[in-house]
């Protein structure tokens, strides 16, 4: 029964989570699992990522590679674990620009996979998706070959993730594994809160602040037109297209006149680009929604999901003992696995990728 760690940093930027889980055939269970919040200096560089200069970006990756070697420490010692027992590290790294549509298609994820080797012993399987972009996919969601293995023998389901952003699984065990970004998950709804906040929030606890304001519907519409909505699956995207100018291209003055409302509607929005997305490309009667990441914990926006995809139930994930914030990371600690087991740890045909691969570059632990 090997023991695996997934480590991850989302688009929120909020910090690291990790998990140790044990691998049972197609059965898993988490031993731990942590979140580790970063700084507010560092979460502000790394919001700024894109517009780094090569030397910032170069120091940074290796920052956050010590970052990631503490947290994987840190998980250890909470299981009273040592390190020999670990079959590998999975690190997704934390996503500087992610570009599959440009001229020449780029992906850059940072966080040393050789310093977090060196500092544990212990394997890293990191850099999972430049492969899958140089199979011709979109090197995401990379996710779906853990939704599937571990959730695709039930009924029709999807399972989404609502982190900075929304991303969804579909698997049943008649059907054919479908996959893609819907759109903005926290990431409208953080940067709006730490607008009005000026940095003192990260975010919309509970969902507290969004309950505070009016839904603007027109603004909903106009926010909709995005162009990235009509796209079919396979698809990606991230902060480089749901970002302040999205908002303030929509918003413009209200953001300081009205921030409650702003944020009660992008907070509505997120809600309804889901369940549009579900209806304008998943042409399966689902019997069940499962969400994870951090948007679980915004009961507002849970309210709105739940609502507009009435009469589907909609779970948390922790309804089958993975604990929200993890899903990620666990997800991340199988895929590196399948990689050091040299088997595919992909669904090609959800990115787009032209065959199936072996994703990640490993990084032997310590001699």
């Amino acid at each position: 029964m090997p023991l695996a760690i997934g480590l991850m940093s989302g688009t929120s930027c909020d910090g690291i989570s990790a998990a140790l889980v044990r691998f049972r055939g197609r059965t898993l269970r988490v031993l731990t699992e942590r979140t580790t919040p970063y700084p507010d200096t560092l979460a502000r560089r790394l919001r700024r990522g894109p517009l780094l200069l090569a030397p910032e970006i170069s120091a940074l990756n290796m920052e956050l590679g010590e970052r990631f070697a503490k947290a994987a420490a840190a998980l250890l010692r909470d299981a009273h674990t040592p390190a020999r027992r670990v079959c590998v590290i999975g690190s997704h790294g934390h996503t500087l620009y992610h570009g599959p549509g440009d001229p020449t298609p780029s992906t850059l994820q940072i966080g040393e996979p050789a310093v977090i080797a060196q500092r544990t012993g212990i394997p890293v399987v990191a850099s999972f998706r430049p492969r899958d972009l140089a199979a011709g996919g979109e090197g995401a969601p990379l996710v779906p070959g853990f939704d599937e293995a571990f959730f695709g023998d039930g009924p029709a389901r999807a399972l989404q993730n609502l982190g900075g952003i929304a991303n969804v699984t579909v698997v049943g065990r008649t059907l054919r594994a479908c996959a893609f970004d819907t759109g903005p998950g926290n990431c409208l709804m953080d940067l709006v809160v730490q607008r009005m906040s000026r940095g003192r929030a990260r975010f919309d606890a509970n969902g507290h602040g969004a309950r505070q304001g009016r839904v603007d519907h027109r603004a909903v519409e106009q926010l909709w037109r995005h162009p990235y909505f009509r796209r079919p699956p396979p698809k990606s995207t991230g902060r480089e297209l749901f970002d302040e100018e999205f908002v303030q291209r929509v918003f413009g003055s209200r953001l300081r006149r009205a921030p409650q409302d702003v944020l009660a509607t992008v907070t509505y929005f997120t809600a309804f680009s889901i369940a549009e997305s579900y209806r304008r490309f998943i042409p399966h009667r689902l019997r069940e929604v499962i969400v994870s990441g951090g948007g679980v914990r915004n009961r507002t926006l849970m309210s709105h999901l739940t609502r507009l995809l009435r009469p589907i139930p909609v779970r948390s994930i922790e309804r089958y003992g993975i604990p929200a914030q993890a899903k990620e990371s666990v997800a991340f600690a199988f895929l590196a696995l399948r990689a050091r087991q040299g088997r595919v740890n992909h669904l090609p045909h959800t990115t787009g990728a032209r065959e199936a691969c072996i994703l990640g570059a490993i990084t032997p632990g310590r001699a």
